[in-house]
């Protein structure tokens, strides 16, 4: 089956903001699954300085025809200056678990 879909990541502070965010991006139709997962830690620089941080990061699947409107909901809903928003593509999945979730994010 061909797929156009997406494993969108982001990251957030806490497990409270990551389900608020997926829970209104499902509810919206713009991802089909949020899948969380606490305990990450991210190391990075922000405004000259060396930052460490305990972060939930969080694993969005949705089409690739639902990029734009996820990213302007995400830009409007995320807590952070410059969220992460990284899209990776699917190049192969379950054809039963792509027709799902191409289901579950229309327009």
């Amino acid at each position: 089956m061909a797929t156009h879909a997406l494993v969108v990541l982001t990251t957030l502070a806490s497990d409270a903001e990551a389900r608020a965010l997926v829970t209104a991006l499902i509810a919206a139709r713009l991802v089909a699954c949020g899948t969380l997962l606490p305990g990450a830690r991210s190391i990075y620089r922000w405004e000259g300085q060396v930052r460490e941080e305990a972060e939930v990061v969080v694993l969005l699947k949705t089409e690739a025809s639902r990029w734009e409107a996820l990213c302007a909901a995400v830009r409007e809903r995320h807590p952070y200056d410059v969220p992460e928003l990284l899209a990776l593509p699917v190049e192969r999945g379950l054809d039963r678990y792509l027709s799902w979730l191409a289901s579950e994010v229309v327009a």
